[in-house]
């Protein structure tokens, strides 16, 4: 009985080699199965932890995290990839993941922008560490994006503190956002050089008005 059921006393352990499992575990994943695709992976890096096929485990139960938009889970389990294999040919794929699961996530110019930050570290982190790598090439337009959410981002605080007439807050952020974006992003930039001689003007009024010198403001931003 003992070598039937175990210790545990659960019922008997369904016998089956890592080849059948990979196999089990492929086939719900072309399936969409996804969580029958970790169920299956998992087994199979928990009872053939030295397979051949323990490193493909560990990867497509990213993948499908993933698939099933569970990204916090995905990205512990890409980062445990990394960890684990460094030098493995995939990590370029692995980082691009990673990206993809912060910019999967993020959220319009007047929301908070933690995912889209995350997402652009990664992505240059793949473009520094492998400039070569098509994921590397992928990443160009999900970087571009980045950005300009980010410098609308900037743009947008910035006008909420213009309109509650908080002006050197307003400034530094406009500031921020023609010292710290690309000049492409043409429109922006002239509707952020507007906002800015506005700031001064108000700042420069108050400062005359409390007997500082004119033209106080004039060395805050200095258009590059």
């Amino acid at each position: 009985m003992l070598g039937i059921y175990g210790c545990s006393g659960l019922g008997p352990k369904e016998e089956k080699t890592a080849t059948q499992l990979t196999e089990e575990a492929r086939e719900e994943f072309a399936d969409k199965n996804y969580k029958s695709a970790i169920e299956a992976y998992t087994k199979l890096m928990d009872w053939y932890p030295f397979s051949e096929f323990a490193k493909e485990a560990e990867l497509k139960v990213a993948d499908a995290h993933y698939r099933l938009e569970e990204y916090e889970q995905a990205i512990a389990a890409y980062e445990k990839y990394e960890r684990l294999h460094p030098s493995d040919e995939k990590i370029p794929y692995v980082l691009y993941q990673i990206g993809r699961c912060y910019f999967d996530r993020m959220e319009g110019m007047d929301r908070d922008q933690t995912f889209t930050g995350n997402a652009l570290h990664v992505f240059r982190r793949l473009e520094k560490r492998f400039p070569d790598s098509e994921y590397a090439q992928k990443t160009e337009k999900h970087i571009q994006r980045c950005l300009r959410t980010l410098a609308r981002h900037e743009f947008y605080v910035g006008e909420f503190y213009f309109k509650q007439k908080h002006y050197k807050a307003a400034l530094k952020r406009f500031s921020n956002v023609m010292n710290n974006y690309p000049s492409d992003f043409l429109l922006l930039r002239h509707n952020t050089m507007k906002y800015i001689e506005r700031c001064r003007e108000q700042l420069n009024a108050r400062a005359e008005s409390d007997g500082e010198k004119p033209g106080f403001f004039q060395k805050i931003f200095t258009n590059n």
